[in-house]
């Protein structure tokens, strides 16, 4: 029988990013749907006020508290060189591709922006793209300094509705093989992100289920995320993807530690 868990989203976005509400709104929620914790990430490259920010977060963690548990954490562009200073918890994330050039390729905005950088900056060669991504997530899993490791396979975001490689290829599951093998030799979290599926575009989480797989079998751990940006997506698919992991519930590795 696996242990009980608590309820828990540590992937949450405000209105101090790309975010639609207040923190304080979604602390709301969180309680009228039964959340034990929550922690804020807001985009490291574009929060509005960062100090504000955590002056914020902290804040609300001592009004609350006794009622949920509030972290403060940032969702960081490891490209960018954002260090994590005083903040809980740090997920990793690539949202952009460094290309050739030495320009960022914003891969995941819309299915025409994907399209128009792989015929750009890869010559149209789908494959290219999704090898140079792993590559570049695999060097922030090795030498950044970060505790989770966000929607891992975010290169699939349009590829069920916009089909531009085949998941079943054998390069490709070359390349989430050698991702799994080095997030497993990192020590790092991977989340279960449900954000694709709340916002129409797949129907699995990230990672694949396929890739969930593979790093469950190297020993990695999970913990659940929803990537909220609203308070109605806060726990969205939860009831699907719950008990299909031993899902820690603390995104911090050290916390787990000889527990």
């Amino acid at each position: 029988m696996k242990p009980f868990r608590m309820k828990t989203n540590y992937h949450t976005h405000t209105t101090f990013c790309d975010g639609a509400a207040s923190p304080e709104r979604m602390i709301e929620a969180a309680l009228e749907k039964g959340f034990a914790a929550l922690g804020f990430s807001t985009h490291s490259d574009i929060v509005k006020d960062l100090e504000a920010y955590k002056t914020e977060i902290r804040s609300l963690a001592a009004k609350y508290a006794g009622r949920i548990k509030v972290l403060c954490g940032v969702e960081a562009e490891y490209d960018t060189g954002f260090k994590r200073g005083d903040l809980d918890y740090v997920i990793g994330s690539t949202h952009y591709l460094t290309v050739p050039d030495g320009s960022r390729f914003a891969f995941d905005h819309t299915p025409q922006i994907l399209m128009d950088g792989i015929r750009a900056f890869f010559g149209g060669d789908a494959s290219a793209f999704v090898r140079a991504y792993f590559a570049q997530e695999r060097e922030m899993i090795g030498n950044y300094d970060c505790d989770v490791i966000g929607h891992v396979d975010l290169v699939r975001k349009f590829n069920l509705k916009h089909p531009f490689f085949d998941e079943t290829a054998p390069w490709y599951r070359a390349e989430i093989e050698k991702t799994a093998d080095a997030i497993a030799s990192s020590g790092k979290i991977v989340e279960v992100n449900t954000g694709a599926i709340a916002r129409g575009w797949q129907t699995d989480a990230y990672p694949s289920a396929e890739m969930r797989a593979l790093l469950r079998e190297r020993g990695v751990r999970f913990i659940l995320s929803s990537d909220a940006h609203a308070p109605k997506t806060l726990d969205f698919a939860f009831d699907r993807f719950a008990d299909a992991e031993d899902y820690v519930t603390e995104p911090r590795p050290c916390a787990m530690r000889g527990a």
